[in-house]
């Protein structure tokens, strides 16, 4: 009976003994578990976290050399763009000051003789006589240092204005030259062809009685003349085409400015807009 209860009582203590061997290896294998659960955990954590950060600097740096490549490319754009509007003020400045010369030029040549002119009305004349009565001296370039001496008939041209008896001569020119005569040939060697080009002139006036001719207003000349050396026509076209190229340069000039002022006000919207 003794041998029974001893034996019921190691038996016992066996299974309470693997009891507790197997509930301390049991807490043991989930605190390990645990622990390795926790480390994964946190390697997966400090991963995700070091590759968040990587694709992050990765975006930044993408997106920084976006934006150095834009602002490289504006300032291209805008060296470009002012080398380009610099050269156009330049060519309006130039075209202004050409047409500026051009005006000097003929302000002293063809508006002066145009408004020195004295013989201003326009009216019909009657030619009355036309004859030559002298030869008169003149001289001839034949080389570089070489001047030689001829004469040309002087032709004499009277015609019947308004009642008066006047004297025609070419243009301002020729009266301010020889008042006497009519037409001034070139000088030549050869006489001969000079009398032929003045006689031709003479017969040419003889058929037509009545020419087109340029007075005096104020009566204060004693002659007319046939043509005006420099006509109104002839001061319009002349000032046309300075005026044209001072239009043009002061367009140029306007535009450029212009569109400078749009592209600033374009730069200030999109400043306030950002």
């Amino acid at each position: 009976m003794d041998s029974l209860f001893g034996l019921s009582t190691f038996v016992q203590n066996d299974e309470v003994t693997c009891l507790i061997l197997w509930s301390s290896q049991q807490s043991y294998l989930s605190a390990s578990e645990r622990a390795a659960h926790t480390g994964i955990a946190r390697m997966f954590l400090w991963a995700g976290s070091k590759g968040a950060q990587g694709s992050g600097s990765e975006r930044r740096t993408f997106y920084q050399k976006i934006r150095e490549y834009d602002v490289l490319e504006k300032r291209r754009t805008v060296t470009a763009l002012k080398a380009g509007e610099d050269r156009a003020i330049l060519l309006g400045l130039s075209m202004i000051l050409f047409s500026a010369m051009m005006y000097f030029v003929l302000g002293i040549t063809m508006v002066r003789s145009y408004s020195d002119s004295v013989w201003t009305e326009e009216s019909n004349c009657t030619v009355l006589n036309s004859s030559i009565v002298a030869e008169i001296n003149c001289s001839y370039s034949c080389g570089s240092e070489c001047r030689k001496s001829s004469r040309f008939p002087c032709l004499q041209v009277f015609v019947s204005l308004n009642g008066k008896v006047l004297r025609l001569s070419y243009n301002e020119e020729a009266h301010e030259a020889h008042p006497e005569c009519f037409y001034i040939p070139k000088c030549r060697k050869d006489h001969t062809l000079m009398h032929s080009i003045v006689m031709n002139i003479s017969e040419r006036l003889k058929t037509h009685q009545q020419v087109l001719c340029y007075y005096d207003p104020s009566e204060q000349q004693d002659s007319v003349l046939l043509t005006r050396l420099y006509g109104r026509g002839a001061i319009i076209s002349s000032l046309l085409w300075p005026t044209c190229t001072l239009v043009g340069g002061t367009l140029i000039i306007a535009m450029v400015k212009l569109t400078q002022y749009l592209s600033f006000l374009c730069e200030q919207i999109s400043r306030i807009k950002r």
